[in-house]
């Protein structure tokens, strides 16, 4: 799983690049409206914490604004819900108390979904391990010379008997850590439930070509550019995340990626923070895990799963959800299809 916690969390190159996206160019949209002109509409903001964007199709700038000042609402007010960074946050008192009174429907239908694809995935996606991130943030980020070394393994057994999904108890008057010190990171899933919310209030209000880049590597797509092609993607090269390894095109479809490289704690990338549940240790049999899905939420958190999953059972988990499919880049840079 990938926890984060803002003290500790260093800069991470994206993961996937929007290619041949230029704001601001006026071109033909008879698909919105058959008499007139649309102009593609760039958004830069932020979401949990994460450099963002939104492109639309619209022929009215005042009317574009508007939607896209109710997009920037919501994901303030879902970060109000899902961010570990802000004290003020739901997840952030739950970690801070052990449990939360009158939970949001939000958080509640992701904690849902997180429930799921740990039973499908046999606890590899966990929500639990933030014990583990800490343990590690503070090993390595809080030493004057950073160590080589993971912690010891004393100390990563004890931020394990912290670990465990189904330690999590919740329902609409509550949501309980069953073990003092326990405490969840939704940042493997949220950032695609996010994009799923911010693409559906940009289709109800009348946008039917947009893509949400939200946040490193999680996008959701409506639609085509207003001349036919579809959304261009490049997914970076986990061995040279500066480069483009592949391009993609994607319509009406998610694509969310998973990366050790994206938070290495140490220069090797061997530590970093997506971790597997089972040892305590950061995962390494892929570099990398894309998924496509209907929808981000499934993208994000199944990308997340697959990371740590052992290869046998990959096949099966994929096969869970209707129309996805992934690519898993190995150690050597090999790339194994999902479904073959």
């Amino acid at each position: 799983m990938s926890p984060t916690s803002p003290p500790f969390a260093p800069s991470r190159r994206r993961a996937i690049t929007i290619l041949g996206a230029a704001a601001g160019l006026p071109l033909l949209c008879a698909g919105d409206r058959a008499a007139g002109s649309a102009t593609l509409f760039q958004w830069n903001g932020s979401s949990l914490g994460s450099p963002s964007r939104l492109l639309l199709y619209h022929w009215d700038r005042a009317e574009a604004a508007r939607i896209v000042g109710r997009c920037a609402a919501e994901i303030e007010r879902l970060e109000r819900i899902f961010a570990l960074y802000r004290s003020d946050s739901e997840l952030a008192r739950l970690n801070r108390e052990g449990r939360l009174d009158a939970p949001s429907q939000e958080l509640l239908a992701l904690l849902g979904d997180c429930r799921h694809l740990s039973e499908l995935s046999g606890g590899a996606f966990d929500i639990t391990v933030q014990p583990l991130w800490n343990l590690y943030a503070a090993h390595f980020f809080a030493a004057a010379s950073p160590p080589s070394t993971g912690p010891a393994l004393r100390d990563i057994e004890g931020a394990l008997r912290l670990v465990d999904w189904r330690l999590v108890d919740f329902s609409p008057l509550r949501v309980v850590l069953e073990r003092p010190g326990m405490g969840l990171t939704l940042n493997g899933i949220a950032q695609g439930y996010v994009a799923d919310r911010i693409t559906n209030i940009l289709q109800e209000n009348g946008c039917s070509r947009i893509l949400a880049d939200l946040g490193r590597s999680e996008m959701r797509a409506l639609g085509r550019h207003a001349d036919g092609r579809p959304w261009r993607i490049g997914l970076a090269d986990p061995r040279r995340p500066e480069t483009v390894a592949v391009s993609l095109d994607l319509e009406d479809r998610a694509l969310c990626t998973s990366g050790g490289y994206g938070t290495k704690f140490e220069a090797s990338g061997r530590y970093h923070h997506l971790f597997d549940p089972a040892t305590g240790a950061s995962a390494n049999r892929y570099i990398a895990v894309s998924v496509l899905a209907p929808a981000a939420r499934i993208a994000d958190g199944l990308s997340t799963a697959l990371y740590v999953t052992p290869p046998e059972r990959g096949p099966a988990l994929v096969a869970s959800f209707p129309a996805v499919s992934a690519r898993l880049t190995l150690p050597d840079g090999s790339v194994q299809q999902v479904p073959v």
